[in-house]
């Protein structure tokens, strides 16, 4: 049998589109069939959104290429329908240990709390990712939900219009044109729809190498993320290890610059690594080799005109951290249900602008954790690799220390402070959940928060009391009510000292505005402010 990444799961086949006199006009066009194109893709049919999805390809990713999806990520893959059959298959994993040589220097939990539904961090090879997204896909469309995808489908040119996009495809069959009202390029770091139009990424590249191997072998590693600094089998470099699901294990070297990157994936000289790292007399077999430099990067504008940038098209990361899928997913959370409004008329044009100012927001503050991590790992001059020497040597003993030991900070979502969709906030609730914060998970006896929150605005009312509603100021809403006992988790989070609270929370359930008590009228101006109207 064919291994998952081997075998069409979209294969090219006829559109009717390609057979009309005149270029068939679509409301959206996503260019792009990986993580980011596709949870696009389905939140937009979710909410009754036709969405078409080109792809040249017809597979699904090969490699494991991302593999450490975060919490949040998991969040919102629930929201989309996808989320219990990953986390069912990934492997799941909270743990890091961190040395030095041969030293453990110390361990971290990163999500040391109770109460969320999701483990802090699944390990999940990017093509069993894309797989339970294309069974979702396929599951909206036997319930008649308006999406598609089209393998075989490369984009070969595209032209700007005032109220729309002209794409010309090109197929097996030959070429035809489409126009959409807007067009979403999530064709990852090597967008031809970014060079098409003139665009580049602005940042820094850093001198310095690195080798992923995932190897398949038999072991009995605990389930953590361990790295080394200045290990003996990689001397005065660094590397990584990761379990993930079918006995694949990811192996990251750090390899330095000057480096022939074709000889260093030769197989012969990744099982040498393979082996001087894990004992001469290991069995594996070799899955996947890549080389990759540091990159931390983006572009100026996340939008032209009805051409928006998602994912690795609009930005990159170094990968330690895992903050190039998960920060994609957050831009295609973040943008969808602002086309919904836009295309429904319900919200203006320039409600776009805000997923621009958002989602740059969100990649400054990975790009400066990005960044940190890469100095430190890789440092470029004498005097700073003595200091970071120095801090791993005083981690060992000095709990002050490990919080500057830095060998990737790990994916957390962006908080949208001072985000232009934000409304007022009340000081006496908990800075966590504050405006611009996605809603934090927390059980409800019977159910989860999070699972009856998202897809439409929302009212949360926790111990006080709200009208019924269904719309405000033209926006469908809902009201959800909670009782003060509904659990410790939720007052922790979203009560602090506060003997009540009301939370207006977008569709991506971040939240828009809070306060203490009732203010029909201020709701009405928060929720026009969410929806760019203010």
């Amino acid at each position: 049998m064919n291994k998952i990444f081997d075998r069409p799961l979209y294969a090219y086949a006829r559109s009717p589109d390609q057979d009309t006199a005149t270029p068939v006009r679509h409301p959206v066009v996503v260019v792009g069939a990986g993580p980011v194109g596709l949870a696009l893709a389905i939140d937009l049919a979710q909410q009754d959104v036709p969405v078409v999805v080109l792809d040249d390809n017809d597979k699904v990713s090969f490699g494991s290429r991302a593999v450490c999806f975060a919490k949040r990520t998991l969040e919102i893959l629930d929201r989309l329908g996808c989320g219990e059959p990953m986390v069912e298959k990934g492997v799941t994993w909270k743990t890091g240990k961190v040395f030095h040589d041969t030293r453990r220097i110390f361990e971290f939990d990163l999500l040391p709390e109770g109460g969320h539904r999701r483990p802090a961090f699944i390990n999940l090879q990017q093509y069993y990712f894309e797989e339970a997204q294309i069974v979702r896909i396929r599951d909206l469309q036997e319930a008649g939900k308006p999406v598609e995808i089209r393998g075989g489908n490369k984009v070969s040119a595209v032209g700007r219009q005032d109220d729309h996009v002209r794409i010309e495809i090109d197929t097996p069959e030959g070429s035809y044109n489409l126009e959409a009202d807007w067009l979403i390029a999530c064709d990852g770091a090597n967008s031809a729809i970014r060079r098409m139009l003139g665009h580049d990424f602005v940042g820094r590249v850093f001198e310095d190498n690195f080798l992923i191997a995932d190897i398949v072998m038999q072991a009995d590693f605990p389930t953590e993320r361990r790295f080394w600094f200045d290990p003996p089998f990689n001397p005065g470099q660094s590397a990584l290890m990761h379990k993930q699901p079918d006995s694949v294990w990811r192996l990251d070297f750090q390899l330095g610059w000057n480096i022939d990157r074709e000889a260093e994936k030769e197989p012969e000289r990744v099982k040498a690594r393979v082996r001087e790292m894990l004992g001469k007399d290991t069995k594996f077999e070799l899955e996947w080799v890549s080389v990759y430099t540091f990159q931390c990067r983006r572009m100026e504008r996340f939008t032209d005109g009805r051409v928006i940038f998602a994912g690795d098209s609009a930005h990159q990361v170094s990968p330690f951290g895992a903050r190039g899928a998960n920060s994609g997913i957050q831009d295609a959370d973040n943008l969808a249900w602002k086309l919904k409004l836009v295309i429904d008329g319900t919200a203006p044009e320039s409600l776009i602008e805000s997923y621009n100012r958002e989602r740059i927001h969100a990649t400054d503050e990975n790009i400066l954790n990005s960044t940190r991590s890469t100095e430190f790992i890789t440092p470029k001059s004498g005097i700073s690799r003595v200091f970071r020497d120095a801090v791993l040597q005083l981690a060992q003993h000095y709990p002050f220390a490990r919080p500057m030991v830095n060998s990737g900070r790990l994916s957390v979502p962006a908080i949208y402070d001072g985000g232009p969709l934000n409304g007022p906030d009340d000081a006496a609730l908990p800075p966590r959940t504050r405006p611009g914060a996605p809603a934090e998970e927390a059980p409800l006896g019977e159910g989860w928060l999070l699972e009856r929150l998202g897809g439409g605005f929302t009212v949360l009312a926790i111990g006080v009391e709200v009208p019924d509603m269904s719309e405000l100021e033209g926006i469908p809403l809902s009201v959800l009510r909670l009782a003060l006992v509904a659990g410790p988790e939720l007052g922790a989070r979203y009560l602090g000292a506060a003997p009540g609270a009301v939370y207006l929370i977008r569709p991506d359930q971040h939240v828009a505005a809070r306060w203490t008590r009732w203010d029909k009228d201020g709701l009405k101006a928060a929720l026009r402010r969410a929806t760019g109207r203010a």
